[in-house]
């Protein structure tokens, strides 16, 4: 049986659905622990809370809170999250994603939300890589990264998926890694507080598919990398290009003000 002691076990389902599905170190239990931390100090009621995922390691977080949840299909979170945010506004609806969930099959979906500033606060889980489907390359994989489906090094360059995010409208755009936790709390408090489309990028490392092939061999080695090639966007701006390469900016990128869609909405149909 669970502990009933620690704050976060309210926020859990039954202990039948322990012990979870993610690999020992990986970074997504990390942030499960975050965001029940933010919902706590939020004071939001459970029932006034919708989590909805997609597909891939990190959208099967929605199994383990007691939330309303929904678990869609890949790449589809915020076409869901849009539409229960359209029916009942007054619930506070949050998606959880991966990097090629939201930004590959979901990219179009992914800018559109950001465009019309829908009030979900959404969650990408950057590792980078395709771990559920054996370590194949992502839109966020580095360049020249050997992974499964690039043995000779990736091709392609990868997205900013921050950059992408504020090019598209979103309200508050912000990067933390799962190694700088109380930035991690801070970003996340922000994101459910913002009036319009949130989304903070959590760089997280994969352990079985992913960092490995960067010669990094335990979790430990992976978090360490995560805190050595890490740059607030206070130090970054200070810096040359060649300095910034290669480094994981943190920090609030974009906190602006502007009418939700719901606003938007209500104001045309009149």
């Amino acid at each position: 049986m669970l502990e009933t002691a620690h704050p976060i076990h309210k926020y859990l389902r039954s202990s039948k659905k322990f012990p979870h599905i993610w690999c020992a170190g990986c970074g997504s239990g990390i942030f499960m622990n975050a965001l029940i931390r933010a919902i706590d100090r939020s004071g939001l009621a459970k029932d006034d809370i919708v989590l909805v995922s997609g597909i891939g390691c990190s959208s099967r977080l929605p199994i383990y809170v007691d939330f309303n949840t929904v678990h869609t299909t890949h790449g589809r979170a915020l076409t869901f999250a849009t539409g229960i945010k359209l029916a009942n506004p007054a619930l506070k609806v949050i998606t959880i994603m991966g990097d090629g969930d939201a930004v590959s099959i979901g990219g179009n979906h992914f800018i559109h939300a950001a465009r019309r500033n829908v009030e979900i606060a959404s969650f990408i889980i950057n590792n980078q890589i395709y771990g559920m489907t054996g370590g194949q390359c992502s839109p966020t994989t580095p360049h020249g990264v050997k992974t499964v489906s690039s043995p000779y090094g990736n091709a392609e360059n990868n997205f900013d998926i921050c950059a992408l995010a504020e090019a598209a409208g979103a309200s508050f755009v912000g990067r933390s890694t799962v190694y700088h936790t109380p930035l991690l709390d801070r970003l996340i408090d922000k994101a459910l507080d913002k009036k319009g489309f949130s989304m903070v990028e959590v760089i997280s490392q994969c352990v079985t598919h992913g960092s490995r092939w960067m010669g990094l061999n335990s979790p430990v080695d992976m978090m360490k990398w995560l805190k050595e090639h890490s740059l607030t966007v206070e130090k970054a701006k200070g810096l040359g290009e060649t300095e910034r390469k290669d480094k994981i900016i943190i920090g609030i990128m974009a906190d602006l003000d502007r009418p939700t869609y719901n606003e938007e909405y209500d104001r045309f149909t009149r």
